[in-house]
């Protein structure tokens, strides 16, 4: 898991003036909002005793300590302590970590990490939200793998004709091999596949797209950082369905995943029903599937299994992972595992740059060895 990302905690419909959490990273976060209806994203740990923030209730513009009404501003600071009187001192060591939050997509993204604002990689964009001729349907999905795992099988263009058969039907052809034409940024990989294809299953996508036989189509798939990804399928050259998968590691082998479908077709709401079923099918063949992986976690090293030319696009994700882990971003959950039950942590936000003097510890993390690239048998 890494810090210094921006990952979903919640759907925007999900945040009000009452507290809840969420566990990221393998920490646990409060989310509010102030009376300006701003979202806040704050670590759940109240410095004065330990209690849990979202357990308290919101005042205001702060979340109220449930314990001894300790309250605590969007910034993180501690503006209240009843126990202290109305004109009381407050320790300057008195605040939590508080997260920049961006609401977009219908989603509230909090960036995990210490970053200044300019330094900080983006949010995989959706330009085609709320454009003319567009509609869109968001699922969510809690699932016991891990969210990399999740990531490679996103990207990976074998395993479709074998898992999805319903939409890439190609096992019974020896003769088929993947013809990829890859696309890289700087935050991640892709590629673009024309597939053969049977007619869309619903017989009124059917109908719509004019498309009654098998044909060949055109598919595109990458990530965006270490837990997003894009899907672009065309089942004809006139109509569209575009994916976002956007995925937040709760703790290591637990993920939560947002799912926004867009499509340039059948964008009436009395259709999102047919979608939402369509994706749920395909999430649930890919789950079942990667709940049976083993070992649970992505191996750390390539020589643990046996890669092969389409599993390009998985072994260059690997190599971005890393080049972060080289940056000192990710986690390391042995250390955490070593202190459990021992020491609570908090993930370092930007503040921690800035202010001295911090109640909880900051989230180990394992020691970056620069930027490393690692050898497969696809190369």
């Amino acid at each position: 898991m890494f810090i210094n990302f921006w990952y979903p905690a919640a759907q925007s419909k999900e945040i009000t003036d009452k507290p809840i959490k969420r566990s990221m990273l393998g920490q646990d976060f409060v989310l509010f909002r102030d009376d300006a209806g701003k979202a806040h994203c704050l670590s759940d740990v109240c410095v004065h005793r330990g209690a849990s923030l979202s357990t308290g209730k919101v005042k205001g513009d702060c979340v109220e300590c449930p314990y001894h009404g300790w309250t605590f501003n969007g910034a993180g600071k501690c503006t209240r302590i009843p126990s202290l009187g109305p004109d009381a001192k407050i320790p300057n060591r008195a605040h939590v970590d508080s997260y920049p939050v961006d609401e977009r997509y219908g989603l509230v993204f909090a960036f995990l990490g210490d970053l200044p604002e300019d330094e900080r990689p983006p949010i995989m964009e959706i330009p085609e939200w709320d454009q003319e001729g567009w509609a869109s349907t968001i699922q969510h999905y809690v699932f016991d793998f891990d969210y990399k795992r999740s990531v490679e099988n996103g990207i990976d263009p074998a395993h479709n004709e074998f898992v999805h058969t319903t939409h890439i039907a190609t096992a019974e052809d020896e003769n088929y091999v993947p013809e990829l034409k890859f696309v890289e940024t700087d935050w991640g990989v892709g590629f673009y596949n024309t597939p053969p294809a049977p007619p869309l299953k619903h017989e009124k996508m059917r109908e719509v797209s004019g498309r009654q036989e098998a044909a060949v189509v055109e598919v595109g798939t990458g990530h965006f950082g270490p837990a997003q990804v894009w899907t672009y399928i065309h089942p004809t050259p006139k109509i569209s369905i575009h994916q976002y998968l956007y995925e937040t590691p709760i703790h290591e082998g637990r993920t939560s995943l947002f799912l926004i479908n867009l499509r340039n077709f059948m964008t009436e709401d009395e259709n999102d029903e047919a979608f939402i079923e369509r994706n749920e099918f395909v999430v649930m063949q890919d789950r079942d599937v990667l709940l049976n992986l083993r070992p649970v976690l992505t191996p750390r090293t390539n020589t643990k299994e046996i890669l092969v030319p389409s599993d390009q696009c998985v072994s260059k994700y690997r190599e971005f992972i890393k080049n972060w882990e080289g940056r000192g971003w990710r986690i390391d959950i042995d250390e955490i595992a070593r202190n459990a039950g021992k020491v609570a942590y908090a993930i370092p936000s930007p503040a921690r740059r800035e202010i001295k003097g911090w109640v909880l510890d900051s989230i180990p993390l394992e020691s970056g060895t620069g930027t490393q690239n690692i050898q497969t048998a696809a190369e």
